[in-house]
Parts: C-alpha cells; sequence; structure tokens
C-alpha cells in the first residue's frame, strides 16, 4: 500500500513529562501523612473501653424501689420527704407571722426538694449523697430559722388543730346548708307541674260536662265491689299519681278490674278530676275524693287536727323559731304534717264498704301485677308490709324515745321495722283491732313530740305493733330517691320501686340512672304535658 503523505499521518501520543509525575508523587505522600496523624490523633482522644469484667458492674446503676426508699429510716429519700412535710408546716406558719421572705425561701427548697424525689422516681435510681446533701444542708438551716422565730413543734401542732377545728366547722356549714338547699328543692313546685296543674284546672272549671261525669262516676256500683280490686293514693302531685296509676294497670293481666281512690286537696282537685276524666288508663276505674268532704275529720276526733291548729305546731313547722335553731331539717318539712300524709290511718272510714285495700305513695312505680297481694294470707293482721330490719339502723329504737315510760313499758325496741309506700291493708282485721284509736292514744301520747319527732312511720309502727305481716322483699324495694348504688338485679324484680327520699324522679336533683322507670310511664304526646315542657 502506498503511504500517506506526512501531513495525513495520525499525530503520535505524547508522554506527560516526568515533573509532573514528580508532583503527583508528592501530593500523594503529603496526603498519606495527614491521613496517619489524623488518625493517631482520633485514637489519642478516645474513651478507653471497658471491660466486661467486675467495673462495668460498679458503673452500671442498678433500678431500686422507689416506696422502699421513702420507707427507710437512712435512705437519703426519707430525709427529703420528712424535711419537706416539716417545712410545709413551717410554710403555713410564716405566712401567717407575715414572715414572707422565710415562706418564700421555705417554698423555693420545697420544689427543689419535689423534683429530686420525682426524678429519682422516674429513673428508679436511689437518691445519693451528693444530689440531696446541698437541698438537706439549705432546708436544714432555714427549719433551724423557722424554729428560732419561735415556730416550734408545739406551736405548728396549735397551729394545724385550729386549721382543722375551722375546717370541721366550714364542712358542717356546708353540710348543713346542702340539707337546706337539697329540702327546699324537694318540697318546692316544679314550674313545669304547676302549669299542668293551672291548665287542668282551667280545663275542670270551662267545661261543665267534667263536673257531671265526675258526680256520675260517684254512684258506680264498682266503687264499693269487693270482687274488684281496690288501690287507694293520697297525693296533691297529679303527674306522679298520673304515674302510679299508669304503671300499675300496665303491669295487671286484667286492668279493667282495678279501681283507684285518689284523694286530694281543695286547690289540686279540678286538676286531678279532669286528668282522669280526659285520659284513659285501660278501662280501670278512677274515684276521685276531696279531702274537704270528710266532715268527720275534724278537731274533736282527730288528736292530728287539734295538733295542727295549735300555734307551737304552726310555729315548729313553718316559722322556725329560735327555739329550733339546732333542729334537724328533715324533721321540720311541713309535708310530715299534712292531713293527706296522715289520711292513711282513716282508711276504714274513707272506704266504709272495702274489706281489703291496696295502699300506695304516689312517689312509687309499679313493675309486676299488684293483684296477687290481695290473696295473700295476713293471718288475721291489719297491714302487710316490707320489713327493713336488714340492719341494726331499721329497729324500733332508732325511730322512737324509748326513754319514755309508755314506749318502753309496751314496745320491744330491737322489734324489726317496716315500711310504708305500699301496704295491703285487711279492713275488716282493721275494724276489729280499732287501730284508728291506736293512732289516736299514740298521737295523745306524742302531743310534746317527745316520744317522735314527725312523720307517719312512727306512728304507723306503733299504731300497727303485732299486727303486722312480713311480705317478701321484692314486693317493695326503697331508696331510690337517695341511695345510688342500688343492685339493678334487685330493680328488675321489685314489684314496686320507691323513691323515697328527697330526689323524686320528677325534680331536676333526681338520680339520672333511676329516673328512666318514672318517665316511661309519663304521657309526654299529651298537649299538656307538651305545652309544659316536661321532656
Amino acid at each position: 500500500m502506498r503511504r500517506r503523505a506526512p501531513e495525513y499521518r495520525r499525530p503520535s501520543r505524547r508522554r506527560l513529562p516526568g515533573w509532573i509525575w514528580w508532583l503527583l508523587g508528592i501530593f500523594l505522600l503529603v496526603g498519606l501523612m495527614l491521613f496517619v496523624l489524623h488518625h493517631n490523633q482520633k485514637e489519642q482522644f478516645r474513651p478507653p473501653v471497658v471491660d466486661n469484667g467486675s467495673e462495668t458492674e460498679e458503673t452500671r446503676h442498678e433500678k431500686v424501689n422507689f416506696t422502699e426508699e421513702l420507707l427507710s429510716s437512712t435512705s437519703f429519700a426519707r430525709q427529703l420527704a420528712d424535711q419537706m412535710t416539716l417545712a410545709k408546716a413551717y410554710v403555713i406558719l410564716a405566712k401567717e407571722h407575715g414572715n414572707l421572705q422565710l415562706a418564700w425561701e421555705l417554698s423555693s427548697q420545697i420544689r427543689n426538694c419535689q423534683r429530686l424525689l420525682s426524678e429519682g422516681a422516674v429513673s428508679g435510681r436511689a437518691i445519693t449523697q451528693e444530689g440531696a446533701h446541698p437541698i438537706i444542708s439549705r432546708l436544714a438551716r432555714l427549719i433551724y430559722k423557722a424554729q428560732d422565730s419561735h415556730y416550734d413543734i408545739s406551736t405548728t401542732i396549735v397551729t394545724l388543730k385550729s386549721h382543722a377545728l375551722a375546717l370541721e366547722e366550714r364542712a358542717k356549714a356546708a353540710i348543713v346548708q346542702s340539707a337546706e338547699f337539697g329540702q327546699l328543692a324537694a318540697e318546692s313546685l316544679p314550674k313545669n307541674l304547676h302549669c299542668l296543674t293551672v291548665k287542668l284546672t282551667e280545663e275542670w272549671l270551662q267545661n261543665p260536662k267534667h263536673r257531671s261525669r265526675s258526680e256520675e262516676q260517684r254512684n258506680s256500683t264498682r266503687l264499693v265491689d269487693n270482687n274488684l280490686y281496690h288501690f287507694c293514693i293520697f297525693s296533691d302531685n297529679v303527674l306522679a299519681t298520673s304515674v302510679v296509676v299508669n304503671s300499675t294497670v300496665s303491669n295487671a293481666n286484667h286492668p279493667q278490674q282495678l279501681v283507684f281512690h285518689v284523694v286530694t286537696d281543695r286547690i289540686h282537685f279540678g286538676a286531678m278530676s279532669a286528668w282522669f276524666l280526659i285520659n284513659d288508663f285501660k278501662g280501670c276505674t278512677v274515684e276521685v275524693l276531696c279531702i274537704d268532704e270528710f266532715s268527720w275529720l275534724n278537731a274533736s276526733s282527730s288528736p292530728l287536727v287539734r295538733q295542727l291548729s295549735e300555734v307551737e305546731t304552726q310555729s315548729y313547722y313553718y316559722s322556725g323559731g329560735s327555739k329550733n335553731l339546732e333542729r334537724e331539717i328533715k324533721f321540720h318539712n311541713p309535708k310530715f304534717i299534712s292531713l293527706l300524709n296522715h289520711l292513711r290511718f282513716y282508711l276504714p272510714q274513707i272506704l266504709p264498704n272495702l274489706e281489703k285495700v291496696v295502699f300506695l305513695d304516689d312517689d312509687v312505680v309499679v313493675q309486676k301485677d299488684l293483684t296477687q297481694l290481695f290473696s295473700i294470707e295476713l293471718h288475721g293482721n291489719v297491714i302487710g308490709a316490707v320489713e327493713t330490719c336488714l340492719e341494726l339502723f331499721h329497729r324500733y329504737h332508732k325511730y322512737l324515745n324509748f326513754s319514755h315510760p309508755t314506749v318502753s313499758s309496751k314496745i320491744d325496741p330491737h322489734a324489726c321495722g317496716w315500711a310504708f309506700g305500699m301496704n295491703i291493708f285487711d279492713l275488716i282485721a282493721w275494724r276489729k283491732a280499732n287501730a284508728t284509736s291506736l293512732y289516736h292514744y299514740w298521737q295523745e301520747q306524742n302531743s310534746d313530740l317527745l316520744i317522735w319527732k314527725t312523720g307517719t312511720l312512727p306512728a304507723g309502727l306503733l299504731t300497727f305493733y303485732g299486727l303486722m305481716e312480713p311480705l317478701d322483699r321484692r314486693w317493695h324495694v326503697l331508696g331510690l330517691g337517695y341511695d345510688v348504688d342500688i343492685d339493678d338485679r334487685l330493680i328488675e324484680s321489685a314489684a314496686v320501686v320507691h323513691y323515697n327520699g328527697n330526689m323524686k324522679p320528677w325534680l331536676k336533683l333526681a338520680i339520672r340512672r333511676y329516673k328512666y322507670i318514672w318517665e316511661r310511664y309519663v304521657n309526654f304526646s299529651h298537649p299538656y304535658v307538651r305545652e309544659c315542657m316536661f321532656h
């Protein structure tokens, strides 16, 4: 082949000059030296490696039980806690004596002490002398300074005792005030109940048909038919009475065989009558009577009526005179001297043609068929009731004054108490035992209120002493107006639940846990109930 001309030939590769190679070598050597020097410095300042032997065990912090540390008499945690407790007492003393500087210094050291104790509790390590000594020393100097200012132990005890007494007096005052407010709330009439009463009274007055129908019912033979089941309720609360009637008929197997005798006062007679005329309760019969119709209930025949007209009784219950400054609030509730509350002792006079009747308070709810009560054998006794003496508190001596000779000579102080509110009465046995006269006798004996203070239960315990037949406990469960811990199974098995106490289900202070039992028998769809904003 023919060779190319020199100008068209590929240029030959040129080699790097030797001095460049020497320069690169010098740079590499210097970099290597710097790397070795840096590595030696890191090795020099690296912390020493500890063996896995006994030295590791010395430096490792073992977890401790901080509670045991506080209980140990030799631990620094116990010393700190004791000094902090004493320092807190001196803080109060210093403030009372106006030494705010000392109080501030003590508070500062108390905070430091609390911080150290909390750190020890969180970390689980014992407090060392190095950490505790500065705080212990400063607290000791401040405590000595407080003692030098005559804030000694005796002064501390006296001051703390005065504080305790003052707090005790304040607690007693708060309890009394709370009882007074609770009693006022229980005695007051809620505006929705007042609204319902007003609307029903207006209905009664504007509609003459109601009055004519009421008179026709008075002549019904069902009211005196002993083959039917008769119930009596004495109340001035329209809605509460309605719940009692509604719950009774709703749980009865044959509601058409039930007859209710409702007695109220003159003020609520129109409202009560109108309510039971414009509402149907499954075909049962409801008779509404006014207490003013009972001409036989007067001062000459009833010691209670005579006592209620006396000035001293009126003052005791209504004015709260100077003689009663330390009186128990519950003993001075005017409802206890209400004639409606004492009508239960006049059942044979109110229902002269009947042989058996079940008495129901207006604060109960019926959950089972009560007609079975009429077949219970009372063995010649007047009243059937559920006993309440499962505890010692409900014995007779807790209700009555047995230092009174008349009581101690006739009554056993350890006799078992029982409950009003759901009772079956044999009116034939009542008339035979002349129980109303017994009631009058004990009212006369208690004219000076030395046997019992107030209420109907003590009078009932005396009147029906030896004339009471115990019923199964499931017939009547009490306490829904004050006890928040009643067993749900007991409530479910009860034939009647009783809201005895101040927390009535129609009040805002009712126990919410039990309120639904009562509310499910309220007719919230009724126009008058809706207008009065019950729900």
